[in-house]
């Protein structure tokens, strides 16, 4: 005869096998260093610093586009 398993191990064994496998593809789909999200944080408050300062602001009582 063959040897002799244990089942509820070889479940538990595979279960943990495969938890860690979805760990490892989490942290390399989502996983950033630390510099990594500086550097996109930074380059965010660029572009919103840029477009601020591009922005046209309108006065309160010009209406010289809907008087066509």
């Amino acid at each position: 005869m063959g040897n002799v398993v244990n089942l509820n191990k070889y479940r538990k064994r595979k279960a943990k096998a495969d938890a860690a496998k979805r760990a490892e593809t989490n942290r390399r789909l989502h996983g950033r260093t630390k510099a990594e999200r500086a550097r996109e944080e930074l380059q965010k408050k660029r572009l919103e610093s840029k477009l601020d300062g591009a922005r046209l602001e309108r006065e309160p009582g010009d209406d010289s586009d809907s008087s066509a």
